[in-house]
């Protein structure tokens, strides 16, 4: 058995990767709530932002911008931007246009989206093959707290995670639009008979999930301290897992799948004798087994078919 302080410093690694998955996963969940379609480019978007972020860093860099507390914020506001109009793009190119074809045309168009993203980025940014350093602006160093060790820009990553979850959960239930979101989401006819702008809305939470995708593949760069154009695979894999596992078109329930999701991963590196290599296989084994019992979800509820 592991000692106690191998457990607590795994689990606190998984839920610094959790809360990127999260982020990721509260996209997949906002798409399919709204829509009930599944955006297989997200994981793409969530490379596009990390991308953006690090252009933008460069560019301020360039512009003599380097203090980190004023060249990060405006890397996060510029990616968020470029991805949300990207992400408002990809739904009335991708998504609208199919909205009464079969579910297939989505999930195709949606794949393709993902693929012409990731070659652009591979073809049209400069060595866009190789992986590219991050800045790492965070501040360094840690302490060390019952014997876990505890990194300041650990610390910070979490810090800008549940930052952007909170915020999410402030617009979901605090603002018009996101009263908007959640009526649409419920019930769509119902929702356009009492006055919501229906493509307004959509147009909003594609925005909105994109531009958390954003969020996430910066603080990836942050933690990984470098990214690349084939990191949207993974991302995009490991996102709608979670967003399954917490339970499809509940945010809540795709916050707790992306944070198991990370827990399970960095456990199984410290369980099992090479645990590094197979964490994923774990990972994923794990949820197979959990959709198979529980196919709704954590917080999922099983669907009735309104007649």
């Amino acid at each position: 058995m592991p000692p106690l302080e191998l457990l607590l410093q795994q689990a606190l690694n998984g839920v610094m990767l959790g809360v990127m998955y999260a982020l990721i996963a509260v996209g997949f969940t906002l798409f399919f709530g709204v829509l009930d379609v599944i955006h297989f480019s997200h994981g793409d978007i969530f490379m596009l932002g990390a991308f953006a972020g690090l252009s933008a860093l460069l560019g301020l860099k360039a512009a003599g911008v380097a203090g980190a507390a004023l060249a990060l914020p405006l890397a996060f506001a510029a990616a968020m931007l470029v991805t949300g109009l990207v992400g408002v793009a990809a739904e009335r190119v991708c998504v609208k246009p199919l909205a009464r074809s079969s579910p297939l045309m989505t999930l195709l168009a949606t794949l393709s989206l993902g693929l012409v993203l990731r070659e652009s980025v591979l073809i049209f940014y400069p060595r866009g093959a190789d992986p590219k350093p991050f800045p790492q602006l965070l501040p360094q160093g840690g302490v060390e707290v019952g014997g876990v060790a505890i990194r300041y820009e650990n610390l910070a990553i979490l810090a800008i995670g549940f930052a952007a979850m909170i915020a999410v959960d402030r617009i979901i239930n605090r603002t018009r639009m996101g009263a908007a979101i959640r009526a649409v989401a419920q019930d769509p006819e119902a929702a356009q008979m009492m006055g919501v702008n229906l493509d307004r809305t959509v147009d909003a939470t594609f925005f909105l999930g994109s531009a958390l995708a954003a969020v996430a593949g910066i603080l990836s760069g942050l933690y990984y301290s470098e990214i690349h154009f084939i990191m949207g695979i993974t991302g995009g894999v490991i996102g709608f897992s979670a967003a399954a596992i917490g339970g499809l078109g509940n945010v809540y329930g795709a916050i707790v799948g992306g944070l198991l999701f990370g827990v399970l991963q960095t456990t199984a590196a410290a369980l099992i004798p090479r645990g590094s290599e197979f964490r994923d296989v774990v990972a994923f084994a794990v949820v197979m087994l959990f959709l198979v019992f529980k196919p709704s979800g954590i917080l999922g509820e099983k669907s009735v078919e309104r007649v």
